[in-house]
């Protein structure tokens, strides 16, 4: 009975410098997550349109003597600005060109007119003697949008009493954006790019009676462009667009003729060119007048 005792005691002493061990790899661990920061992986998100300032703000109120703050940018982790013991340093060469400013209190980079070069990954870590912690913003700078143009491709007649005209809303240029039809509030349709392209398109197909409100809208994640449609002006310039050519053509005739008699009087050649027209018509008169007497006689 003693002997059982015993041996319970021996495990249970037996036990304790395990349970030692696991405390210290606990505290360790917690320990290490505090000061290296495992959520230090997170990237927060920001857009900004070309041209606008923006800030990069971190969790820092104060700045504190012994902490040091470098401010990397891109995959190569360039060096773009530094804060150590109250002396902040930015680069004023490479793409930004005096363009950062650095917050003394907080550590936060300040990026003025920005440009799409300066879009990216950028990297503050905040140095100190319990280890280093990291803030990651993920830059996406966006150009300014232009105003859709709508022109009409062509027109047709259909079975019915009613006529229909394909309409076509373009841009030039653009990236990062998609460009849509509404009728009223409701899409219609819609296209996206990512990628630079050099024009882009969508075609709508409407009725010339139709009294819908119609517009084509292009837009990024932070503004758009809107571009109202008259179904009336376009519609007939396109249906009309035949007639149009023939009066252009007509007009053109004209003002060649024009020109060409105004050479000829300039230097008068006029006569020489008249000259060949009144004598035949002149041939054709005498004719006539041969024609008429001889009608006479056979009558009398």
């Amino acid at each position: 009975m003693l002997r059982g005792l015993e041996i319970r005691i021996n495990k249970q002493h037996n036990n304790i410098p395990r349970m030692s061990h696991l405390k210290k790899l606990l505290l360790c661990v917690i320990f290490v997550k505090g000061v290296f920061g495992v959520d230090g992986d997170e990237v927060k998100s920001v857009s900004v349109m070309e041209v606008d300032s923006v800030t990069l703000h971190t969790n820092i109120t104060d700045i504190q003597r012994d902490q040091q703050i470098l401010w990397l940018f891109g995959p190569k982790e360039t060096r773009i600005a530094e804060i150590y013991k109250e002396k902040n340093v930015c680069d004023p060469c490479g793409s930004f060109k005096n363009r950062l400013k650095l917050d003394n209190q907080t550590g936060s980079l300040i990026i003025t007119n920005i440009t799409i070069t300066n879009s990216g990954l950028y990297q503050q870590e905040i140095i100190n003697s319990r280890g280093t912690s990291y803030n990651r913003f993920n830059v996406t700078v966006y150009a300014h949008l232009p105003i859709p143009d709508i022109t009409c491709t062509k027109s047709s007649s259909s079975t019915s009493s009613s006529s229909k005209c394909v309409l076509l809303c373009s841009v030039l240029n653009v990236r990062d954006v998609s460009l849509s039809w509404y009728k009223g509030n409701s899409l219609l349709s819609s296209i996206s790019v990512s990628d630079l392209n050099i024009r882009l398109s969508l075609p709508l197909e409407v009725e010339y009676q139709d009294t819908n409100t119609y517009s084509c809208v292009l837009n990024n994640p932070i503004t758009n462009q809107t571009q109202h449609l008259n179904i009336t002006h376009l519609c007939q310039m396109c249906s009309g667009s035949s007639s149009y050519f023939w009066i252009a053509v007509l007009v053109a005739v004209v003002l060649i003729l024009a020109a060409a008699v105004a050479a000829a009087v300039k230097y008068n050649l006029l006569d020489v060119w008249m000259k060949p027209i009144l004598l035949k018509t002149n041939q054709m008169h005498a004719r006539s007048e041969i024609n008429k007497q001889k009608q006479h006689q056979c009558i009398a």
